[in-house]
């Protein structure tokens, strides 16, 4: 028995070893081709698919390329004013506001209106004057409200974006021209619908189909119909927002929830007139190849430990010179129980890499952080599971020597 428990122990440290030496590769999905989409299919210059859950780009046409946004800008615009807004205020249009081109809500400067009532002529209509007042009523200035803007950006892990206007106007400033990418837009998105503390918010403005209001003073009252025919185009769409200016073309940015998976589309440059279908066709194309392409898969290593790792100078059980002391370690979770799904296509081929030491030296204490399994998939990492110790491994000292002298030789 004393025999066949050191056998272990050693076969358990060489696996240890063996993993470390060659990147500890433990399992891989076998490649099935899936159907592909080739750009030229598409009509936009740049097109971004997105994981909403994990955030993860599942398919991309440029889609790092900066280009102009036009008024997709303006779920930057709704997210921030849920976020940081009174939706009760009172708004009053400056003159900056009332002058903004069409389309617009035709305000006249002095003009009074609640920052909720707002929101609609933001989104459902894409009116500008209304992000103007948006801006200014949140932040004091367009330039302010621009400044917070770039900065919930960055929040995101936007990488390549630069906000001048509140309604996505050609612009620029000192800091360059207005502008997103599809993957950086897409994010955008995905923060507004899943993780923003005002998602639900946002989701309740951008799904309204229709929305009356009137001025503080009632003198006027207005109704806003909402432009995004992608919400009636496909069963479980759920958001989004279109725009337009000579300068960016058709743009549209898009949300879908089916069959357990979220979707985001983000479209640059699709057209120009009269192309302005473009951006539905590519829209559809592109959640189709996500809804046909992707299944969720748990990925998760459920029977694999990390075994032991041998403690140098450590105190052990046994006879001198004929063992050695050593530590198991444990995952930072349950195997059993843990989970980690991914939307994956059938070729695609997840590594798992376990980054743990070939020794420790004594004295070892249980619940050390000693090392990490992580799992990557085309080379981005997805999920890390730190490693610890599970015992305790005291240093080899004199007491510890006597006794052992004392067990074998008396």
């Amino acid at each position: 028995m004393e025999r066949k428990g050191k056998w272990k122990k050693w076969i358990a440290a060489l696996v240890t070893a063996v993993l470390v030496m060659y990147g500890s590769v433990l399992w891989d999905v076998q490649p099935i081709r899936a159907e592909e989409l080739s750009p030229s299919e598409l009509y936009a210059k740049s097109a971004c698919l997105l994981d909403g859950d994990s955030g993860r780009v599942l398919y991309g046409k440029e889609e790092q390329t900066p280009l102009p946004m036009a008024s997709t800008t303006k779920i930057m615009t709704c997210i921030l004013a849920l976020e940081s807004g009174d939706m009760q205020q009172t708004v009053t249009a400056s003159a900056r506001a009332a002058g903004q081109p069409k389309v617009h809500l035709g305000i006249q400067e002095g003009q009074q209106f609640l920052m909720e009532d707002l929101l609609y002529a933001l989104m459902l209509e894409s009116y500008n004057d209304a992000a103007v007042m948006i801006a200014e009523g949140v932040a004091g200035s367009v330039e302010a409200f621009a400044g917070l803007m770039n900065q919930k950006a960055v929040e995101i892990g936007c990488e390549n974006t630069h906000f001048v206007t509140p309604n996505g106007l050609d612009a620029s400033d000192d800091q360059g021209e207005h502008h997103t990418t599809a993957s950086d837009l897409a994010r955008i998105m995905r923060y507004c619908i899943r993780l923003s503390p005002c998602a639900q918010g946002f989701l309740e403005v951008t799904q309204t189909e229709s929305y009356t209001f009137w001025d503080v003073e009632h003198t006027q009252v207005y109704t806003c119909n909402n432009h995004n025919s992608f919400l009636q185009m496909m069963d479980g769409a759920i958001s989004g927002k279109t725009g337009f200016t000579s300068k960016a073309g058709y743009c549209y940015v898009g949300a879908l929830e089916r069959d357990g998976k979220c979707l985001i589309v983000a479209l640059l440059a699709c057209g120009w007139p009269n192309n302005r279908d473009y951006k539905w066709a590519d829209t559809k194309m592109l959640m189709n190849y996500g809804l046909e392409n992707y299944q969720y898969r748990d990925v998760f290593l459920h029977d694999w430990s990390p075994g032991q790792v041998p403690v140098l100078q450590g105190q052990y059980e046994g006879i001198l010179g004929e063992t050695e002391a050593s530590v198991p370690l444990k995952l930072s979770v349950d195997p059993a129980a843990e989970t980690l799904n991914l939307l994956l296509r059938e070729e695609e081929q997840v590594k798992v890499t376990a980054r743990l030491p070939e020794s420790l030296s004594a004295p070892v204490s249980e619940g050390e952080q000693v090392g990490e399994v992580v799992y990557t998939l085309d080379d981005q990492q997805i999920a890390v599971y730190p490693v610890y110790t599970a015992g305790t491994v005291e240093e080899i000292d004199f007491s510890w020597c006597f006794g052992q002298i004392a067990d074998r030789f008396f």
